[in-house]
């Protein structure tokens, strides 16, 4: 089957800005309270648990924005995706609590822990296709054919909205560089949105043969398919037109991770951070290895890995032994230690911690 057009199908979707990221974050708290931060001391990263977010991915903060913001336009359409799982998963769960129809289209071979997870909050699930695109095809033609409203996965201005508020959360804790995995490219438009006039550098990680994005940005759209990975979740023939706008303008940089660099990622943070992540929830740290900055933060997107697939990678992937960590500078001299701490306290680092409802998690706090 040919790729199909998403520039016919989903480019007409107007702008986002960063006041729709805060009117987002409005919208959410009510629903889904902060993510925590982790301090990976081995990797030198702080970690954005979108892993334990409800439904275990962040892609819940987008679907559920999508709906509360076409509720209060009057849009009380069934709504229809196509995923290869996670975003699935945050529809069904935001269709459920606000009492809208549902309709999901995964390919198949998608794994089947997602597809159980997506039939328990009561969407429909249909199978069609071997890939995401093939999928998304044969949801817009029952979106067409039924009148229901097609939400994409990424290049939708409420759905980028959604996923920015990761970035929100983040703001009050003065990161220099933020690490987040490209499969469309609506986290990392989102996120990139809501941080980027805070100075802070957004970085994008995708896989080696299944960097679309990084193609995209450089000019080369030729649509090829996606090898298979074990980050399923961003295996992307064709990124969003809107998305990929907002990632050439807004990223510094995009690094392309090697399969073995991942999968020795993930078994690494099971093992000594005591984390279960999905392939595509590891790939930003694992891309940080190569990402300078004094207070890096990797965002976790997500949780729901086969257990088959994390039995198979504990078994087979032995990683190498850490770095042995630095040592840690002498401490000062009394009268420096005094002058040291005579210093003010400097004022917040974000104007974002004006919009939070939600009080910042003292113990994960950086």
């Amino acid at each position: 089957m040919p790729a199909p057009d998403h520039a016919n199908g989903e480019t007409d979707v107007g702008d986002v800005t960063v006041a729709d990221v805060l009117a987002a974050q409005a919208r959410l708290r009510r629903f889904l309270p902060p993510t925590p931060l982790h301090h990976a001391e081995r990797f030198g990263t702080w970690l954005k648990l979108e892993n334990l977010q409800r439904t275990g991915s962040y892609k819940v903060r987008g679907a559920l924005n999508a709906l509360l913001a076409g509720r209060e336009r009057g849009d009380l359409r069934p709504v229809i995706c196509a995923s290869a799982g996670n975003h699935a998963q945050g529809v069904a769960w935001a269709a459920h609590r606000l009492g809208v129809q549902a309709i999901t289209v995964m390919p198949h071979g998608a794994p089947a822990n997602k597809v159980a997870g997506v039939a328990h909050w009561g969407a429909t699930v249909r199978q069609h296709g071997e890939s995401y695109d093939e999928a998304w095809a044969f949801a817009m033609d029952l979106a067409q054919r039924n009148g229901y409203r097609f939400l994409s996965a990424f290049d939708d201005p409420d759905v980028i909205a959604g996923q920015g508020t990761v970035g929100i959360e983040l703001a009050a804790h003065c990161p220099d560089v933020v690490i987040v995995p490209i499969g469309g490219g609506g986290l990392a438009s989102g996120v990139a949105l809501a941080l980027k006039s805070q100075g802070v550098r957004i970085v994008g990680a995708q896989v080696e043969g299944v960097d679309s994005m990084a193609r995209a940005i450089r000019g080369d759209v030729r649509p090829i398919a996606p090898v298979a990975s074990l980050a399923d979740g961003v295996r992307v023939q064709i990124p969003g037109f809107l998305t990929r706008r907002l990632c050439a303008a807004l990223l510094d940089d995009v690094v392309i991770v090697r399969e073995a660099e991942l999968r020795e990622t993930l078994v690494r943070l099971a093992l000594e951070e005591n984390l279960i992540a999905e392939g595509a929830g590891a790939l930003a740290l694992a891309a940080g290895r190569r990402v300078a900055g004094r207070r890096k933060f990797a965002v976790v997107s997500g949780g729901n890995i086969d257990a088959g697939v994390l039995a198979g990678l504990l078994t087979d992937v032995r990683p190498r032994a850490p770095r042995k960590p630095r040592r840690r500078r002498p401490e000062l001299p009394r009268p420096a230690l005094a002058a040291a701490t005579a210093k003010p306290l400097k004022p917040a680092c974000s104007p974002f911690h004006l919009q939070e409802a939600a009080p910042a998690v003292e113990e994960t706090s950086p």
